[in-house]
């Protein structure tokens, strides 16, 4: 039976669609992951052009609440919250028995300077995130 993943962070903007994408991409095998955030905000548009350049069109996806998923008595095995480490005391928790993982990453909403030099620290930070879900795959359980 596949686990269930959650992935969390503030506006379920950027990170945590990331890592939902990747994981649901490379290991559905094992896995089923949803993202949400704590207050959903808009899809950074930048994240939507970095994940394209890979092939992955999440132009039409949404951002959900954390609360939402609560208020429908979704369950998950496993938590990970995706916040970087200066947010990490606003990056909600989600209450159930589920094992618990934090993964610090930048937001890309934070970035500053050309779309060009956004993209470029975008980049990195999907590439980051792509790597910790392969390992992820790779060693969970073991």
């Amino acid at each position: 039976m596949r686990k269930r993943v959650l992935f969390v962070c503030v506006h379920n903007s950027a990170r945590s669609q990331m890592a939902e994408v990747f994981l649901n991409k490379y290991g559905s095998d094992k896995f089923y992951a949803e993202s949400a955030g704590l207050e959903p905000g808009e899809l950074n548009p930048i994240v939507v052009d970095a994940m394209k350049e890979i092939g992955i069109d999440i132009s039409n996806n949404k951002t959900k609440g954390v609360f939402d998923f609560l208020k429908q008595g979704k369950k998950y095995d496993i938590v990970i919250t995706v916040c970087d480490e200066s947010n990490s005391g606003r990056c909600p928790t989600f209450p159930g028995q589920a094992e618990r993982y934090h993964w610090g990453f930048e937001d890309p909403s934070s970035f500053e300077g050309s779309y060009e030099e956004k993209l470029a620290k975008t980049r990195k930070v999907r590439e980051q995130i792509k790597d910790k879900i392969l390992e992820f795959i790779k060693n969970y359980g073991k």
